[in-house]
């Protein structure tokens, strides 16, 4: 029992693809992810060159500069809420990324969540859905009981918009009630402050465990101009505010150095007197290593066309440690696999759809269609997922589906029912889970998965992502039923009828495929990234590692006590 039976899983590519077809497929994903890097790239550059040389002649640092210099050496990072705000518009104004970047870093060894206002980009201000950006990363860093560090350079409220980003419920006020949940749950906060820190800027630092600013920092309630208005005097900010204020006078900061570069070494101290992380006490003397199969041959066989089958088990062999993998429950609700491999040495819970067609069990010699939730499914992810979460093991959810099962025999089986069991225990749960939506995520399937409704930690998209209640065609034959006929052909001899009908059928499909694109949903943060399919590995051991770092703060029990081990012994054969 001690032993978690680990077997091999998945083929070399070229044992279940022909070359050509590989070969075609990688290119039309290829080109799908030139374009995430090239989007990728003009985002990381802010506003430009003539914004970045503005910040280095004041004898500053960019932002991203700072996060160069803030992490360890040679390592990655893993922005998330790259594509906030994309593509949006506020008068002939852009705001990539919405002027903050969020991002996991390792400092000093140690898995932090960095926030940092893009100096580039209206000197930091918070234009709409930055507050949420940034209350959504606290909310990561809550869950995974990882450090905050916040790299602060904020001129508060971009103020021709206050209107979407100042009341709300997550509005920018909410920030600061994250700042206090994470202190009233331990979660230790460093602030850098290297410039403007205004208003709501100004408050953000503030709860912060250790704050330090540099001689061109000030932090105030309301800058020199507003009060030179409000109160005829002629201060400077710095007069106002700045660290001779703050460290020696008001105690709001702590530490007081010359520049960014000491400030971001100072900073990193302060993290190395944190607890180390704890992955390698977790793995149980296992070593860390790479999948047997490469992780960039998932271009190969993971088709751009969301009705085009592959084959999940060669998903997860490109995922888990040497391509070693134990699946829960194999003989029933083949539509999923449940099971755990490692990751970087670390044990992960994973769920995927399986594609393609099965044998129907219920009825002798039929068969039904995978990437969709029936009765055994729905059931043995179910009580997967709960397991999980009584064992302390992380759960990665791969989604590529279309949906529950429908029907008169669906209902009769009380598929709602079981599907509302499977997410009471998604919603209750409270180990680490995070989403992975490969290609198709639609309808209460993406709901019952773990999407983004029931809270993942973090929930990526691939360039594949189609998200949504159910396709464009299908639904453009919903909205206009009452004209089709029970052929779903327009029921009409009227020529100027049937041309208004076609018509508005091929705008509304028009407009649902244009909505299931990754990027719209990455704009309106209803996805937490986008990533190429050749990056899932490197996410997977961001996960499992974020996971296991912090100690204490929720049970993981050793592999020898794991109730999946009662699952696998009640359903494995006798004899």
């Amino acid at each position: 029992m001690a032993k978690v039976p680990l077997v091999p899983l998945g083929s070399a590519l070229d044992t279940f693809t022909d070359p050509q077809g590989a070969a075609k497929n990688a290119a039309v994903l290829r080109e799908r992810e030139d374009l995430l890097r090239a989007r990728r790239a003009k985002i990381e550059s802010g506003w430009g060159e003539k914004y970045a040389a503005r910040v280095r002649e004041k004898g500053k640092l960019t932002t991203r500069e700072r996060l160069e210099r803030l992490k360890d050496p040679g390592t990655p990072h893993r922005e998330i809420g790259t594509f906030v705000n994309f593509e949006r518009k506020f008068g002939e104004l852009e705001s990539p990324a919405a002027g903050v970047i969020t991002a996991f870093a390792l400092v000093h060894g140690r898995w932090c969540m960095v926030i940092a206002n893009d100096n580039t980009v209206a000197s930091g201000s918070w234009w709409p859905l930055s507050p949420e950006k940034i209350e959504r990363a606290q909310q990561m860093a809550l869950r995974l009981r990882l450090p905050v560090i916040y790299l602060v350079d904020c001129s508060g409220l971009y103020l021709p918009e206050q209107g979407k980003s100042f009341p709300g419920r997550t509005g920018a006020g909410h920030i600061f009630k994250q700042n206090s949940l994470l202190s009233a749950a331990g979660v230790p906060q460093i602030a850098g402050v290297f410039g403007d820190c205004i208003a709501g800027g100004g408050y953000m630092p503030i709860i912060s465990d250790r704050v330090v600013m540099t001689e061109q920092a000030y932090m105030v309630i309301a800058g020199a101009a507003l009060i030179k208005g409000a109160k005829s005097l002629h201060l400077s900010s710095l007069d106002i505010g700045g660290p001779e204020v703050h460290v020696h006078q008001s105690g709001c900061a702590d530490v007081r150095v010359p520049d960014d570069a000491t400030a971001l070494e100072v900073i990193r101290a302060e993290v190395a007197r944190l607890p180390s992380s704890a992955c390698e006490f977790y793995r149980h003397e296992a070593d860390p290593a790479a999948p047997l199969h490469a992780p960039r041959e998932l271009a190969g066989f993971v088709p751009a066309d969301h009705r085009h089958v592959y084959a999940a088990e060669q998903v997860l062999a490109r995922l888990v440690d040497h391509s070693l993998f134990w699946e829960v429950l194999p003989q029933r609700g083949r539509e999923m696999i449940v099971g755990v491999g490692r990751v970087n040495g670390l044990y992960v819970g994973f769920v995927a759809n399986r594609q393609g067609l099965m044998e129907d069990p219920e009825h002798h010699g039929a068969k039904k269609p995978l990437g969709i939730l029936y009765k055994e499914g729905i059931a043995k992810v179910a009580a997967f997922s709960r397991t999980c979460n009584d064992d302390g093991i992380p759960i990665v959810w791969l989604q590529d589906i279309s949906g529950f099962d429908i029907g008169v025999e669906a209902e009769r089986l009380g598929l709602l029912g079981y599907g509302s069991s499977l997410i009471y225990a998604n919603s209750t749960n409270t180990v680490p889970m995070f989403t992975v939506l490969l290609r198709k995520a639609s309808g209460a399937g993406y709901y019952a998965l773990a999407g983004m409704p029931y809270e993942p930690v973090v929930q990526l998209s691939t360039p594949l992502t189609r998200l949504a209640v159910m396709e464009g065609r299908t639904l453009a034959i919903a909205a206009f039923n009452t004209k089709l006929d029970d052929e779903f052909q327009i029921a009409t001899s009227d020529p100027a009828e049937r041309a208004k009908i076609e018509a508005g059928m091929r705008a509304t499909e028009a407009r649902i495929e244009a909505d299931m694109d990754p990027y719209k949903a990455a704009a309106q943060m209803d996805t937490d990234e986008i990533v190429a399919l050749g990056e899932l590995r490197d996410w997977m051991e961001l996960f499992a590692e974020t996971s296991y770092q912090a100690s204490g703060y929720r049970r993981v029990k050793n592999p020898r006590i794991w109730s999946l081990h009662d699952l696998g012994a009640l359903t494995e054969p006798r004899g």
